[in-house]
């Protein structure tokens, strides 16, 4: 802290029904996250099914197009409407799009698959962090670090639950069908968000905050803080690693699994197994971890953890060793990294958590992803199809750079908006 500034978690009171609240946004992301399985699954089998996988370097590579439109929408729709109102609105909007995309597969419009996968790299994350931007500017740090993992496991259960779904019934009712309950799924999901904000209270901005003064995006505050460029870094790090994982494994999917609802099935059981080790890292590990271990520990440690994976992968290249590679970066992504990175959201402003973050945590993690693979596509056209050892090494090469960031972050001094934030919150 600056001399003469004020701490925020020591001039706010506890957070009033911390447990209603925990349980309705934990219960939103639930339904978010069971509904987003489906759509997770379905796209990336249909896009593989009629463009094939070497194609998905292209679709990704056009996930920040749609990623910055969506983000954009949401920060008129913030400044228009307010935070609750504005999570409804998209919430709603989004369940529109699945349903229109189901009807294009359904008449056979191939271009439905492509423009699904896209769309599902948008909303969900633009989703989520609405979710986290509410949760941000709720609790306290110390409530945080009770609360995070416990409601990061809530969403869990709703994916874990979703995923196995996937894997029963996707031969049975078709892919193409499960895209029905993923817009289904968002409707008890709009209804517990509003549950949770009517519970704890819309947060508010500071007057020079309001009605989006500062821009729909609030970009100026890149130009004059450090600290959300070095957030913003890590983001696109880790994003690199998980794009490379993601495109590595999809390769050794599509070798192994040639068969449509076969791979759809196998990719649902996948994702099962993947989220139910997250929910009990959730649940477990991550509230211990968060209270045990000092913060620039932790944060150092997982990128370590996936240099690990990313040498067994180069080292044993198989199916299996891409499912763990992917999957240990998955489990912590959802669980330890998710909980802990959320943290450094706290101290900020309004605009900060809410319209800075979603510059960062949506478009900036599309972005990442999608330069990726854009530059990876590129790079298979000019020299053909690349060598499988290239995604291992450039997912190894990124861990590197994310080490030094995340310490940068957890051993520096975040801007001092709590004067800013606790005069919007009074």
């Amino acid at each position: 802290m600056q001399p003469g500034s004020i701490d925020h978690d020591l001039a706010r009171a506890p957070t009033a029904h911390l447990g209603r609240t925990v349980l309705a946004i934990g219960g939103a992301a639930a339904f978010l996250l069971f509904g987003y399985e489906f759509v997770r699954s379905v796209s990336t089998s249909l896009f593989i099914g009629a463009y094939g996988a070497q194609s998905l370097p292209i679709v990704m590579a056009l996930g920040p197009v749609g990623t910055i439109l969506i983000v954009y929408l949401y920060g008129f729709l913030l400044s228009r409407l307010g935070p609750e109102r504005a999570l409804l609105a998209t919430s709603a909007l989004s369940a529109a799009v699945i349903v229109v995309c189901y009807v294009g597969l359904k008449q056979g419009f191939a271009l439905a698959a492509g423009v699904l996968y896209v769309f599902r790299e948008a909303y969900i994350v633009v989703l989520v962090e609405q979710y986290w931007s509410f949760i941000n500017s709720t609790f306290q740090t110390q409530e945080a670090r009770r609360v995070n993992g416990p409601i990061t496991g809530l969403g869990s259960a709703g994916a874990v639950l979703g995923a196995l779904l996937v894997s029963r019934y996707a031969k049975v009712l078709g892919s193409e069908n499960l895209l029905l309950f993923a817009a289904a799924s968002l409707i008890p999901a709009g209804i517990l968000s509003w549950v949770a904000y009517a519970s704890a209270g819309e947060p508010k901005p500071s007057p020079a905050e309001a009605g989006g003064r500062q821009g729909h995006l609030a970009l100026g505050l890149f130009a004059r803080s450090p600290y959300l460029i070095y957030l913003a870094c890590l983001i696109a790090t880790t994003q690199v690693v998980s794009t490379v994982l993601d495109l590595r494994f999809s390769g050794l999917v599509e070798a192994a699994m040639p068969i449509k609802d076969a791979r759809t099935a196998y990719l649902g059981g996948f994702y099962a197994q993947l989220n139910v080790a997250a929910f009990l890292m959730q649940f477990v590990a991550t509230p211990l971890l968060l209270r045990a271990v000092a913060l620039p520990v932790l944060h150092g440690a997982i990128p370590l953890v996936h240099m690990g994976a990313c040498l067994f992968l180069l080292i044993r290249p198989s199916l299996a060793s891409g499912a763990f590679a992917l999957g240990v970066f998955k489990v912590l992504d959802y669980s330890v990294f998710r909980a802990a990175k959320e943290m450094f959201y706290i101290p900020l402003s309004f605009d900060a958590r809410y319209r800075a973050k979603a510059v960062i945590d949506a478009f900036g993690y599309r972005f990442a992803k999608g330069g990726a693979s854009a530059l990876l596509g590129v790079a298979a056209k000019l020299f053909g199809k690349l060598p499988g050892a290239l995604y291992p090494a450039l997912a190894l090469t990124a861990t590197v750079v994310w080490l030094p960031l995340v310490l940068r972050l957890t051993l520096g001094r975040p801007p001092d908006n709590s004067a800013a934030r606790q005069g919007a919150e009074d």
